[in-house]
């Protein structure tokens, strides 16, 4: 067999062969006897790249049928037939089989090849995972086989966007402790970015939140990741932090980890500035990290040019951090921010431009700042009122507001990505 193909009935044969069987007048599937419904010749694709590796490993000669590369969308395509999807459900099964009991070059292929086979849809995630291939991956993250531990890290990312896979591989004795070993010390880049995206993906679950913040080296990595990686990397930490950022009883392990000084650091950034705000926005609100923050000068800085500048959900998210900060942050820290000359020409700004939640939160801000002796309070002067702006601000746009808001904004949907 040189080219497989799917028939409709879900039997794979060599494409010249089951082509000159239909030009013969057969309208029945040669093994199963049934009828086939069309003429219609899926390409196997997993099945073809393991005749490609068996011959390369026996020094067969063989060549790559045209066509090969075919397009994403014909790969998808088929991947929504019938026939296609017991083809997939048997290549999973042949992967993990050789995952099991082949050679350690041969397992290296075969993880290739469950990545690949998991990029292309939820069936094939669920598959994978109940053809018993999680355990079997996980082994190979010790490999001292670059690509072997790569593509098993990466395969285990594509696995876990399937919400049904999340939890077997969190069950999965040792797992956690794996990824967190390949997110501190993978042998590749990609192997550490893919470490954390999993992490990122792992991490949309609440209850495991903690189980992650708490596994040691978890945090540490990200943060590590977050200040040296890639523009992606540092997106994949930023993302998996703010995830964690999210369970109340995480924040005070954050601060001691220091993931608030990486997230501060990320400030610089613009590339995951946004999504950093957004985590400090949520940690702020443990009254000790609060005073962590609130007691460097620079971190003031920092946010209050965040509010300067940037997307109106950069500002946003900063002026939550901020208002957060000094709610939380008690008097000490309110006084100080109310100090900076800057300030209160940013609130204005923000209360008559901003967006609905910034300027309520800038309202906010407003009225515990006008309570100290500060140049900033002095700013607003006896005839400016936040509330009396912000009245004024909403009645313009046609917006009502409400106390108590417990979000965070993002200016665009983040998913987790498929490698």
């Amino acid at each position: 067999m040189e080219d497989p193909v799917v028939v409709s009935t879900g039997q794979t044969y060599d494409r010249s062969s089951i082509t000159q069987w239909i030009e013969d007048g057969h309208r029945t599937c040669p093994n199963s006897g049934q009828t086939l419904s069309n003429n219609r010749l899926i390409p196997n694709r997993a099945l073809r790249s393991l005749i490609s590796q068996w011959c390369a490993a026996y020094g067969i000669p063989h060549e790559t049928p045209d066509g090969a590369d075919a397009s994403a969308e014909s790969i998808v395509a088929a991947c929504t037939s019938k026939a296609a999807t017991e083809a997939n459900r048997a290549t999973a099964r042949i992967l993990v089989q050789q995952l099991s009991v082949g050679s350690q070059e041969s397992k290296a292929v075969a993880a290739r090849e469950l990545r690949l086979l998991a990029k292309t849809g939820k069936q094939n995630r669920s598959f994978i995972a109940e053809a018993g291939a999680i355990p079997l991956l996980f082994r190979l993250f010790r490999s001292t086989n670059l690509m072997a531990q790569q593509n098993a890290v990466t395969a285990i990312l594509n696995i876990s966007i399937h919400d049904g896979n999340k939890s077997l591989i969190m069950e999965e004795e040792g797992c956690l402790r794996l990824i967190v070993n390949v997110l501190r010390h993978g042998l590749t880049g990609e192997a550490r970015e893919n470490a954390a995206a999993t992490l990122f993906s792992l991490s949309a679950v609440h209850d495991f939140k903690k189980t992650i913040v708490d596994e040691e080296g978890a945090v540490v990595g990200l943060a590590n990741l977050l200040m040296q990686g890639s523009q992606r990397g540092k997106k994949d930490a930023v993302m998996a932090l703010f995830n964690l950022s999210t369970h109340p009883d995480t924040w005070s392990r954050m601060l001691d980890l220091g993931a608030v000084s990486a997230l501060l650091e990320a400030l610089k950034d613009e590339g995951v500035a946004e999504e950093a705000l957004g985590a400090l926005a949520l940690l702020m609100r443990q009254p000790v990290v609060a005073q962590a923050v609130g007691s460097e000068d620079a971190a003031i800085a920092s946010l209050l040019e965040m509010m300067r500048r940037g997307t109106p959900k950069r500002k946003e998210n900063a002026v939550a951090a901020l208002q957060e900060m000094c709610q939380r942050g008690g008097l000490p820290v309110r006084q100080k921010v109310a100090r900076t000359p800057m300030l209160g020409g940013l609130i204005q700004t923000i209360v008559f431009t901003g967006t609905k939640r910034a300027r309520r939160k800038a309202a906010l801000l407003a009225r515990m700042c006008q309570g100290c002796d500060s140049p900033a309070a002095m700013a607003y002067g006896n005839e400016w009122s936040p509330s009396r702006a912000l009245a004024r601000s909403s009645s313009s746009r046609g917006s009502s507001f409400r106390s108590g808001d417990a979000s965070v904004s993002m200016s665009r949907a983040v998913r987790v990505p498929v490698l």
